[in-house]
């Protein structure tokens, strides 16, 4: 698979922050198919880190209503990944 497929985008909550903070982990939407090799793979490659190790998870998309229609968001896999000390990826620290 192509790394610049793998890596969707960074997922951001408040939750994700304090694991940055403590354990030096960031979380990633990836494609579904992925691999953690591929994971491993493509954020070394892409932002220049070394990576310890990579859990995922396969997040199910909510169910939302509106009405009387029910609707639901689609699946995800979330990517887990585990940085070297030292290593460090900005994202929104500027801002």
């Amino acid at each position: 698979m192509d790394i610049y497929r793998v890596i969707k985008e960074p997922h951001i909550t408040e939750k994700a922050s304090l694991q940055k903070e403590l354990n030096n982990q960031i979380s990633f939407k990836v494609d579904r198919r992925a691999t953690k090799v591929e994971i491993r793979q493509a954020v070394e490659s892409l932002l220049n880190a070394k990576v310890l190790g990579v859990k995922t998870i396969n997040m199910r998309g909510k169910k939302r209503r509106l009405g009387r229609n029910v609707g639901k968001r689609p699946d995800w896999k979330k990517a887990i990944v585990k940085l070297a000390p030292g290593e460090n990826i900005e994202f929104f620290e500027s801002v």
